[in-house]
């Protein structure tokens, strides 16, 4: 009887490990699955950010292209302004009064109420022959205030 109860326990043992044994190994595979998973998120995740880098390439791409047609457009306007010959146009009177300390208005280019009524407060100013106009003797006082501004 008590070989036969050795023999039981023995039995039992041996199942018991082998039970455990099976458990550990599903253990392991559950545990390679969510390993898995894991793998399958860091690869969108990977993904995602790639794309989120290309989306930035671009909006650099089209910010540094908004500037170059901001400072093309502002080099531009500067060349319009730069050319003065003997007779300036009426953009380029309106800037120069503006920057004498003159309101001629909005700088549209056209010879408004305003630019005018500036242009004989300058020519009041200076001691000129108030008409109205740019002509040469007022235009050669004010063409230094095309480029700096006083007032």
């Amino acid at each position: 009887m008590y070989k036969n109860f050795r023999f039981l326990i023995v039995v039992f043992i041996f199942t018991f490990c082998i039970f455990n044994l099976m458990g550990c190994a599903s253990f392991g595979r559950q545990k390679d699955l969510q390993i898995q998973g894991l793998r399958n998120q860091i690869s969108v995740l990977e993904a995602q950010i790639q794309g989120k880098d290309q989306e930035i390439i671009g909006l650099r791409e089209a910010l540094t292209q908004t500037t170059e047609a901001r400072e093309s457009k502002a080099a531009s306007k500067k060349k319009v302004i730069a050319e003065v010959k003997s007779r300036p146009n009426v953009r380029q009177i309106q800037v120069a009064l503006q920057n004498a300390g003159y309101h001629p208005g909005i700088i549209d280019g056209r010879m408004g109420r305003q630019t005018k009524e500036a242009i004989r407060a300058f020519q009041r100013a200076n001691n000129l022959s108030v008409d109205g106009k740019a002509g040469k003797q007022t235009w050669a006082l004010l063409k230094e205030y095309l480029y700096k501004k006083i007032k």
